[in-house]
């Protein structure tokens, strides 16, 4: 199986690339990024890109994948809609795009969040934005699904490449057990995320939505 990783420099990112490499039947892994990851593997090879809005000058190179993981995602905090809807809508169907025109049998996955709004409506202006994407993605020829986590515990020394994320789970690592164990359902990692995408690329899934229980289900039929 070919792989290719957006956003592998982010936390999930991380986890998902990790779970990548170290899968048997993982052939090759590309990454796409404004960055390499700088991990040397005999499966991987990376395309820094300076502006992911704008593939059409690698877009010849996305071609005979199996499966897209698209782990790329800001926090909306203090962002006006139109900047969050760039940085999210823009940059996920400036890959989808090429990717379904040259792979339209290949496996999609977007890692979305908990909470998004499928109906587009909705008041809260960023899990609109999800929706709006999460739609736009379910009609393009591939097979798409949407990974909506809650709360992800990293789990190999993944790290956010957001400061306020990376107080926060630093300040909240002693209480990860006590998540895991009264709200399980609630609560997903960056192994299990990536194991839960090459359950979807490998066999498929009922649902095109899955949650953090569905995530960690899949991610056992890995």
């Amino acid at each position: 199986m070919k792989v290719i990783v957006f956003g592998a420099t982010g936390m999930v990112g991380q986890g998902v690339l990790r779970e990548c490499l170290l899968a048997p039947d993982v052939d090759q892994v590309l990454t796409v990024g404004r960055r390499a990851t700088a991990r040397g593997h005999t499966k991987l090879r990376e395309i820094e890109v300076p502006d992911l809005a704008n593939l059409s000058a690698i877009a010849d190179e996305l071609g005979a994948y199996d499966a897209c993981f698209f782990c790329l995602g800001v926090s909306s905090a203090g962002m006006k809609e139109d900047d969050y809807r760039r940085l999210t809508y823009d940059l996920t169907m400036a890959a989808a795009h090429p990717l379904a025109e040259r792979n339209p049998d290949a496996t999609f996955v977007y890692v979305s969040g908990a909470g998004t709004d499928s109906t587009e409506q909705g008041r809260t202006m960023w899990a609109r934005v999800k929706g709006k994407t999460e739609n736009d993605l379910f009609a393009l020829p591939f097979q798409a699904y949407a990974l909506r986590p809650g709360f992800i515990q990293p789990m190999h020394g993944e790290v956010s490449r957001t400061r306020l994320y990376r107080t926060l789970y630093a300040v909240g690592r002693p209480i990860f057990p006590l998540v895991r164990r009264f709200a399980p359902k609630s609560v997903t990692t960056t192994e299990n995320m990536g194991r839960a995408m090459l359950t979807l690329a490998r066999h498929g899934w009922p649902e095109k939505v899955l949650d953090p229980e569905q995530i960690n289900a899949a991610a056992g039929r890995s």
